[in-house]
């Protein structure tokens, strides 16, 4: 991918930089703030303490991309001992070279999970795969319209890139579909706050939040499913 170069965020952590597509896989203030915030804070957390702290949650993404999501959800669970079974859909995978020069590990201080970041990484594409007794992981190397099923997970992280460089994904029917992957009870999160978003997130049937975004940016969106 001669388009896709590392960049340094505002927080000190890496991201990727599409050239062709003129955006950043995350936000330029800072990749892992974002990341902690949006997807683990005003979803995952939000999901379990909403609804009892079980012991076993079922996420989907839209958007592998550098495994950072990923990565901070399979340190969640090993810290809170919760099984998360982790789905994520990805048809440009990044490059194994690039993903190695990444410092995540670093800016989260926790060397232990390198080995994991690597797992996650060089898991197989389409197949289920243990990473620990806390997490597994399924990457489909493909799209959102191409994947299947109904009423499959409590959480959707939504990390496509954004609506103006990647519309396709954030039309009327995709937010259907992710309304239909999704349980009673379950939570559509996204760092987008655009109001097109929230008005198609409400049409298809979510109950729609508008809430602080993460360092440097104002808003964000959460739906949930009632």
């Amino acid at each position: 991918m001669a388009d896709i170069k590392i960049i340094t965020t505002e927080d000190g952590s890496h991201s990727l930089y599409h050239e062709g597509l003129k955006e950043t896989y995350h936000s330029f203030h800072g990749a892992l703030q974002e990341s902690i915030h949006v997807f683990i804070e005003k979803g995952l957390r939000f999901w379990r303490t909403k609804n009892g702290l079980p012991k076993e949650v079922d996420i989907f993404e839209v958007g592998f991309g550098t495994g950072l999501n990923a990565l901070l959800a399979a340190k969640f669970a090993t810290e809170n001992e919760v099984k998360i079974n982790f789905t994520s859909v990805e048809p440009f995978p990044v490059p194994m070279d690039t993903i190695n020069q990444l410092n995540y590990i670093d800016q989260i201080g926790k060397e232990e999970l390198k080995e994991t970041f690597k797992q996650l990484h060089t898991a197989k594409w389409d197949e289920l795969v243990e990473i620990n007794p806390f997490f597994s992981l399924k990457k489909f190397k493909g799209k959102l319209e191409d994947f299947t099923g109904e009423k499959q997970f409590d959480i959707i992280f939504f990390d496509a890139f954004a609506p103006n460089k990647q519309s396709e994904l954030w039309t009327e029917e995709m937010m259907q579909k992710c309304y239909q992957l999704l349980r009673t009870d379950g939570v559509f999160t996204t760092y987008s706050a655009k109001g097109q978003l929230k008005r198609d997130l409400k049409k298809v049937g979510f109950e729609v939040e508008t809430l602080a975004g993460p360092p440097g940016k104002k808003e964000m969106v959460r739906g949930i499913v009632n």
